[in-house]
């Protein structure tokens, strides 16, 4: 069976914003009140992050629930690994997510500026130059077998999208407006020339587009 690249549980206002320009240590999406797209997530039992019991159950806990299952690899831009741009000053930043990232897999971060791989956990990051199909392959490969799932951001998403390797794509699209940034799309229908579309209303308020 072929591995899949697989976009998964990815998260936009209702005008397609998936994060800001402005990206900072203060403000990782770039943008202020970008965290309530993510909200329906972090409200479900099976969110990665939980350090309390409870949690819904339902629609939304199946998407955050599926989220590691049969995923060998990740693949994210250097904007979703941290806020530093250029060249790396030190290689003191290792992630926002601290000591236990959430990946448990090799995850391998886009950068024209590449830095020695490390370990945190069950995660190894290594850093990557290249275009998307060759890093696609170097994920395969470290996949052995599974698949790989593109975590973002927005430019990273569209960069794939654009060489035509996205596979399939579960993008959440939150009932909120948060005008000027990073948008995947002006409308989902973009994209209905290369991709079957359901749309999944929740009880929670989101709605799941499924490519």
């Amino acid at each position: 069976m072929d591995q899949l690249l697989k976009v998964m549980n990815f998260c936009v206002s209702s005008d397609g914003v998936g994060a800001g320009e402005q990206q900072s240590l203060e403000r990782p999406f770039g943008l202020d009140g970008a965290q309530r797209l993510f909200a329906w997530a972090g409200a479900t039992a099976s969110w990665p992050m939980r350090t309390e019991p409870g949690g819904s159950r339902g629609l939304d806990d199946c998407f955050t629930r599926d989220f590691a299952r049969n995923i060998g690899a990740e693949i994210m831009g250097r904007n979703k690994f941290g806020p530093q741009r250029g060249p790396w000053s030190d290689d003191e930043w290792r992630g926002w997510w601290g000591e236990e990232p959430p990946f448990r897999t090799p995850v391998f971060v886009m950068t024209h500026h590449e830095r020695p791989s490390f370990t945190l956990s069950d995660t190894t990051f290594h850093f990557v130059d290249g275009d998307a199909a060759a890093v696609l392959e170097r994920a395969r490969e470290a996949a052995q077998g599974r698949d790989v799932r593109l975590g973002g951001g927005v430019s990273t998403v569209r960069q794939f999208l654009d060489a035509g390797l996205v596979d399939t794509m579960h993008v959440v699209v939150s009932p909120v407006k948060l005008g000027p940034g990073l948008r995947l799309w002006e409308s989902p229908d973009e994209l209905l020339d290369r991709f079957h579309l359901e749309v999944v209303p929740s009880p929670s308020g989101v709605t799941h587009h499924l490519f």
